[in-house]
């Protein structure tokens, strides 16, 4: 599956979807994403990686800055449908701690409210 970024609001959040392997490759695309985001005002952001078929140190690292750049304008970054491979890799990376994940979209959602 090849990489892609797609941004669809639902009310006051905006959901990110991720799909493909996010790797040294594709992050800077995905920072990209975010700082636009920023830009545009948004602050109530949920990361959809259910799509997400690998994720290396450099993806990780993307993540991390979306999470800093979201704070740093006041928002919140949150992520659904983590596959089992990302979420061991937040598990070692110990960034579990920082990231709200729920296993599905309407909850994730509601979260914001």
């Amino acid at each position: 599956m090849p990489f892609s970024v797609s941004v669809r609001q639902v009310g006051s959040v905006t959901v990110v979807d991720i799909s493909g392997m996010v790797t040294y490759n594709e992050a800077g695309a995905l920072h990209e994403t975010f700082l636009d985001l920023a830009r545009k005002g948004r602050k109530h952001i949920l990361l959809n990686l259910s799509n997400v078929t690998q994720l290396d140190s450099s993806g990780i690292g993307a993540l991390a800055r979306a999470f800093a750049t979201v704070r740093g304008q006041g928002g919140d970054l949150k992520m659904t449908q983590l596959s089992k491979q990302v979420q061991r890799l937040l598990e070692i990376t110990n960034l579990c701690t920082i990231f709200e994940d729920y296993p599905d979209e309407t909850s994730a959602l509601k979260s914001f409210d």
